[in-house]
């Protein structure tokens, strides 16, 4: 006779793998084997209301290994978050349901962070952690703690074999961020057989060594043993805490349970009805669950929500004692704060001489910092390069989690996923930064950030073959077609003072798409038509009288370049517009009378010039034609000289444009 948290637990186990059955499609063995700490986790430890799945104070909780997505399903399901019925759970994997193959943030009620890549959902855990650090230094009174929860992240092998979990762990263990715990499902498993084919470290000694807490269970069916070992982990607030779960594939499926191909496979129809006798479940219809289950999940439910109301009762008591917290409190909460620039006149200031655009970013940041004080962000270690640092703002430590400035080390894929955390978690503002060609390192969570929608700020510099002496390993070139590729991300790369400070603001006042920065190492000069129409993307920076009969577009460093050809191509009684393309994604997003006011189809004499791969720009110059840009990689010289040998020069776009 199962006790009634043993069948709770299997109610987890079974509305999972029913659901991957009728889907023919996706991942038994993580719930399975899972189930176990899930339950006790949500049960009896994570403060949450499935009520108000956004209560600010709640716990956390990411699956970085989202491929067991059927886990999480079936705990919100049983919990009560946002009506997720059992019709839901029926409609795994299908179009427009509500539980997609992985989880979704946005989408599903209770689901903290997208989650599939393996590894990811761990970095972006560390970065809730690091959020609620912060804010609990900015927010708390004595007696009023009212940023005190924890992070909870689950994940297995294959999260532990990637190399941005290491990254990650590494920071948060110097961090000593105590309210990060993570739940490691250990099993040996991975799609190709045990993992002892291509991972047999000590897991705990690696953990260990970045300065964590390491506990072990043996038995992950254990109930007590898992609540125990949670305790103890909640406990230790000066390191966070690693809690190995040694559990088994596929548990209570007989056939499949301990093997590999419990991972990604239905279990079968004929293992189902094996699984649900050996569990002593009391009906092989699919998706039936007990009431008193239901009950007994809903009891459990109304014992955790009461943290909020307790919570709520002090927040308010907060608020009346320190009203000037209160109001600090809104102010970042509020979406809408950033606006507040559009009429500063100081923020749109030209610069008065040619200054770098990533020196430029740097003022604008420093700006900003006191009108925006929920900006918080850094640099994997470049920050006196990128111009990232907030002066006088602190740095963000154990010792000083007060601080506003970030310092992730060499970590860019892991500073992408805590930028995303940080997001996630609510209450900032965080912008993250490395060179331009570094990118390539970020890429896979700037992918996350688009599409989970956040508007996490990416400042890019050192950002064409203007690098110079440091050669075509630091000189980017097809970065540029790689993130305007993305879809739901802003790619900016201003020419001049006013140009960045629309970045700035585009990116500030976002709600649902991140924006990367792509600034110059070199000084550009400032530009006499440069606007905050900058905003729309593409804007008329120079035109000529009547109808042009050549369009010149060009973004960053070479709208100057541009400039100067229309002035010699003039000379010669040509008519020319400049226009500015500071963001296609920006520019794609307006009329088509808008973009046809710009870029007029009836002028077919278009030449593009940009100091990047020509990729993209076919949309614009279209078949009639040409581009001004790099063919190859770049080379080591003074980044004058380049310019000139890669044909960045007036005389080059003049005789390009005559040659059409």
């Amino acid at each position: 006779m199962k006790t009634l948290q043993e069948s709770a637990v299997n109610a987890i186990r079974v509305l999972s793998a029913d659901g991957i059955q009728k889907a023919k499609s996706g991942h038994p063995g993580l719930p399975l084997g899972a189930a176990s700490a899930a339950y006790e986790l949500w049960a009896n430890h994570m403060n949450h209301n499935p009520a108000d799945p956004d209560w600010p104070d709640r716990d956390r909780f990411v699956l970085s290994g989202g491929h067991g997505s059927m886990l999480l399903y079936s705990l919100l399901h049983l919990f009560g978050y946002g009506d997720l019925s059992r019709e839901d759970l029926s409609q795994f994997r299908q179009f427009g349901s509500m539980t997609p193959g992985h989880p979704e943030y946005r989408h599903t009620a209770g689901v903290e962070a997208t989650t599939g890549p393996l590894g990811q959902g761990m970095a972006m855990a560390v970065g809730m952690a690091m959020a609620e650090a912060h804010l609990a230094a900015v927010f708390n009174k004595e007696n009023y703690p009212v940023v005190d929860h924890f992070t909870y992240v689950l994940g297995g092998d294959g999260c532990m074999m990637e190399g941005i979990s290491s990254e990650a762990f590494s920071l948060a263990g110097t961090l000593g961020l105590g309210k990060l715990i993570v739940l490691y499902d250990s099993n040996s498993i991975s799609i190709e057989g045990s993992t002892d084919i291509a991972f047999t470290e000590n897991v705990q000694k690696r953990m260990e060594a970045f300065g964590f807490q390491t506990i072990t269970v043996e038995d992950g069916n254990d109930l007590p043993a898992i609540g125990a070992a949670i305790e103890e982990a909640r406990a230790d607030l000066t390191r966070p805490s690693f809690i190995t779960i040694k559990t088994q594939i596929g548990y209570g499926c007989p056939a499949k349970q301990g093997k590999a191909s419990a991972h990604g496979e239905p279990l079968g129809e004929d293992n189902i009805k094996a699984m649900k006798e050996f569990l002593e479940w009391p009906s092989q219809e699919p998706f039936y669950v007990p009431q008193e289950i239901y009950d007994h999940y809903r009891e459990l439910a109304a014992e955790r929500a009461e943290a909020e109301s307790v919570w709520k009762t002090m927040f308010a008591a907060y608020c009346q004692e320190y009203p000037e917290m209160e109001k600090l409190w809104n102010q970042y909460h509020d979406p809408e704060t950033a606006k507040c620039l559009w009429e500063d006149e100081e923020f749109w200031k030209q610069s008065e001489k040619p200054e770098a655009t990533r020196n430029l970013s740097g003022k604008t940041l420093n700006y900003m910092k006191d009108k925006l004080p929920n900006l918080f962000g850094g640099s994997a270690d470049l920050a006196p390069s990128n111009k990232t640092n907030m002066a006088g703002a602190g740095d963000f430590s154990k010792a000083t989690p007060e601080g506003r400035n970030l310092h992730f080390g060499v970590r860019e894929q892991a500073m992408s996923a805590i930028g995303n955390g940080l997001m996630l978690h609510g209450g900032l503002k965080a912008y993250v930064a490395t060179f331009f060609v570094f990118s390539d390192y970020t890429k896979p969570m700037a992918r996350l950030s688009a599409l989970m929608k956040l508007p996490l700020t990416f400042v890019f510099t050192h950002d064409s073959i203007g690098v110079g002496e440091d050669g075509p390993t630091h000189e980017p070139i097809e970065q540029m077609a790689m993130l305007r590729a993305l879809p739901n991300f802003h790619v900016f790369r201003p020419c001049d003072a006013v140009e960045t400070a629309a970045a700035w603001y585009s990116a500030m006042t976002s709600e649902d798409a991140p924006t990367a920065l792509v600034l110059t190492r070199q000084n550009l000069a400032p530009m006499a038509g440069s606007s905050r129409e900058a905003l729309k993307g593409g804007y008329i920076i120079d035109d000529c009288e009547g109808t042009p009969e050549v369009i010149l577009i060009a973004s960053g460093s070479e709208v100057e370049l541009a400039v100067k050809s229309k002035e010699a191509l003039a000379a010669e009684g040509m008519k020319v517009r400049v226009v500015s393309m500071p963001c296609m994604d920006l520019f794609e997003e307006q009329s088509e009378e808008y973009k046809e006011s710009v870029l007029p189809k009836a002028v077919r004499k278009r030449v593009a010039v940009e100091a990047l791969s020509d990729f993209g720009w076919g949309r614009y110059v279209g078949l009639d034609g040409a581009c001004v840009t790099m063919k190859g990689f770049g080379a080591s010289g003074p980044y004058a000289k380049l310019f000139e040998h890669f044909g960045f020069t007036v005389e080059h776009v003049v005789e390009v444009v005559k040659g059409l």
